[in-house]
């Protein structure tokens, strides 16, 4: 993911976002969209994660359709008219995502993390439709209904936290868990050892230090409770916002690519990559 930070005028209310997205194996700096809110030093900045590299599709569904027939049942002979129709012995299922792994809701000492359900989409609208949030976003939506089609997906949610200050949705996070490149005889090794964060904050709320401290304990909760050994995070060059909470938290800079992904402006803007390992967490936490 990208993560980006643009700088505007003082008077203005800054928004970041943050998202984590997929799509994984050497991936040389293809920003994916996140946003995140400028804190302490940057109270009227706009920091966002930019995730454009992720293919939804690949990514598992919450919900499966799975039969109950035993492998050694022999497939029931159907007619033309049966094509269409769902077995009878098939039933939705939910399927358990990575996330399931941790207790929620999760609390630090002002903030209250939780994954997000189909209750958040209104709160975190809110936020994402104002155009110093969105114009960094992968995609930006331009009604309450499209934004609900993206939001609902599955694939969305099983990879989405909320962050709620005094029982308010205050921004949101993304937790994409991913496979580390590997050489094929060691590939099973490398499966769900990685994840790529983004988060966003509204912008009322910007200057606080909420995404830091969001931030944080969302890293906290990928190598404590998920036992994961790195994640990364993007931003455009240009969003000084967004590197800057990058390094705040402990993450180290790895990559800077020149003109090499397009915003919906038509411009081709340089890129910033950050990555964390456990163990260089461990020494800073």
């Amino acid at each position: 993911m990208i993560s980006v930070i643009t700088t505007d005028a003082p008077d203005q209310a800054g928004g970041m976002l943050a998202q984590l997205e997929p799509d994984r194996h050497v991936r040389a700096a293809q920003p994916t969209t996140s946003y995140a809110l400028p804190d302490e030093e940057l109270p009227m900045s706009t920091l966002t994660t930019y995730p454009g590299r992720t293919n939804p599709a690949d990514l598992p569904p919450l919900v499966s359709r799975r039969s109950t027939m035993s492998a050694s049942t022999p497939p029931p002979s159907v007619g033309p008219d049966e094509l269409e129709r769902p077995a009878e012995d098939c039933h939705d299922v939910l399927v358990s995502t990575p996330l399931d792994a941790i207790t929620w809701p999760v609390r630090t000492d002002r903030l209250t993390l939780r994954a997000a359900t189909p209750d958040d989409m209104k709160p975190t609208w809110r936020f994402r439709r104002l155009e110093i949030v969105n114009r960094w976003l992968t995609r930006a939506p331009a009604t309450l209904e499209e934004y609900r089609t993206q939001f609902e997906r599955s694939d969305s949610l099983a990879k989405t936290l909320v962050f709620e200050l005094n029982s308010e949705v205050i921004g949101d996070l993304m937790l994409q868990i991913e496979d580390a490149w590997a050489q094929a005889e060691v590939a099973k090794h490398a499966r769900g050892v990685h994840a790529e964060l983004g988060w966003v904050l509204h912008p009322d709320h910007a200057g606080r230090g909420y995404a830091t401290e969001a931030v944080r304990e969302l890293i906290r909760l990928c190598f404590e409770d998920l036992e994961l050994r790195r994640v990364t995070a993007n931003c455009f060059a240009a969003n000084d916002a967004s590197w800057r909470l990058m390094e705040r938290v402990g993450m180290r800079r790895e990559l800077y690519t020149v003109r090499e992904s397009l915003h919906r402006s038509g411009e081709w803007l340089d890129g910033m990559g950050y990555a964390l390992l456990a163990d260089e967490w461990r020494g800073i936490a």
